[in-house]
């Protein structure tokens, strides 16, 4: 009697923990954590504030600067050079969008009426950023462009190659 009555209190523990909310990550601001410099006049700094992984060594971030446009249906994208930068004196890195030129498009001949507003984005050659909660990723770009992102895990199941 007495171990049911204990199995029975350590699921009503179990349970209660189950059902409690985890609190959320607080962010600190952009200067609490280092210097970083302010945006330029025709800049606009974005920062992205990765919350915690399990598992962020596996992670990745992709980052997508671009803006809306209205567009036809050939394969688009913005001409621009994006550098990565070191904040002297504490060794962390920002990003600074250099120049954005107009787009870039294929000239494949579209039918009329199929033009639609699309995000095109830069063809930077940053690839895939490490994945770190514990450090922002600031982008200094020229106000009219915006930052996207998109965070890539692998799934669990890890598959064979075969031997050809």
């Amino acid at each position: 009697m007495k171990k049911l009555v204990l199995l029975a209190l350590m699921s009503v523990a179990l349970s209660a923990c189950a059902n409690t909310q985890k609190a959320p990550q607080e962010v600190q601001k952009l200067n609490e954590i280092a210097p970083y410099p302010d945006a330029k006049t025709g800049s606009t700094r974005y920062v992205i504030h990765l919350p915690n992984l399990k598992d962020e060594v596996n992670a990745k971030v992709e980052i997508l600067i671009g803006k809306e446009m209205n567009v036809d249906c050939n394969t688009q994208s913005l001409g621009g050079v994006v550098k990565e930068q070191e904040l002297k004196g504490w060794g962390y890195s920002y990003y600074v969008v250099e120049e954005a030129k107009g787009s870039i498009s294929t000239m494949m001949a579209c039918p009329e009426g199929t033009n639609e507003n699309k995000f095109v984005s830069i063809n930077h050659k940053l690839g895939l950023l490490n994945y770190n909660s514990r450090l922002p990723l600031v982008f200094y770009v020229p106000n009219d462009l915006t930052v996207k992102y998109r965070v890539w895990q692998p799934e669990a199941k890890i598959l064979q190659a075969s031997a050809e």
